[in-house]
């Protein structure tokens, strides 16, 4: 597994190159935005018909990441699942996939905008968790120290070997960090746009998924 090594609020921290964070100190994984049931829950509102397969695309990666790294906790920072209904009606298989990388560890469902409400699959289930100096949450809110977040999908654009190119990426500042999306079917904003660039302070860096990783300030 090819891993982006950073500190963040005196912690090592690994960036994973499926967009997961790993804090080895704490056998902790972090994960944002899976979306789980995207496609289902478009398909209920006359959306586009996608392939159903986003769910299972998703698990599979958590689960590589959790066998590659042994976590005791792991953290889903909130849109674990498109919308309630998406959770409540989530078939048999994926189901039992959950709770098989579920069992023999702690996993905390942190509240998001698009599944506020609970969901019937065990673990702890908050608006926000704080762990050592920690703090983790859906969506950045300010005053920020130690906030790890989601929410906002970050990307960024980049030339490479004279290709343009576009990839996910981990922001952080000294007081803030914010994950890409991890679902299969997310799409994302790009660091430039005001709702990012205003969110995090001067000197701020990305993180940008790939092997390997690139780190390069945070494109404005």
């Amino acid at each position: 597994m090819t891993a982006h090594t950073f500190i963040f609020q005196g912690e090592t921290l690994l960036a994973l190159p499926s967009g997961g964070l790993f804090w080895p100190a704490q056998r902790v994984i972090c994960v944002s935005d899976l979306h789980l049931g995207k496609s289902d829950r478009m398909a209920r509102r006359g959306g586009p018909l996608l392939p159903p397969y986003e769910t299972i695309a998703t698990l599979d990666r958590l689960a590589q990441d959790i066998a590659a790294t042994d976590p005791a906790t792991v953290i889903c920072l909130g849109d674990s699942f498109d919308d309630v209904t998406a959770a409540e009606t989530l078939a048999d298989a994926p189901k039992d996939r959950l709770s098989t990388l579920m069992a023999g560890r702690r996993w905390v469902w942190i509240s998001g905008n698009h599944d506020p409400g609970p969901i019937n699959l065990g673990g702890t289930h908050l608006a926000d968790y704080r762990h050592g100096r920690l703090v983790f949450r859906h969506i950045a809110a300010p005053p920020a120290t130690g906030e790890v977040s989601g929410h906002y999908h970050p990307k960024a654009r980049l030339v490479l070997r004279g290709r343009r190119l576009s990839r996910p990426c981990f922001l952080f500042d000294r007081d803030r960090l914010i994950l890409p999306a991890y679902g299969a079917y997310t799409g994302g904003l790009f660091c430039d746009r005001p709702a990012l660039a205003e969110l995090m302070a001067s000197g701020a860096e990305a993180i940008l998924l790939g092997t390997p990783p690139i780190r390069l300030p945070m494109p404005r």
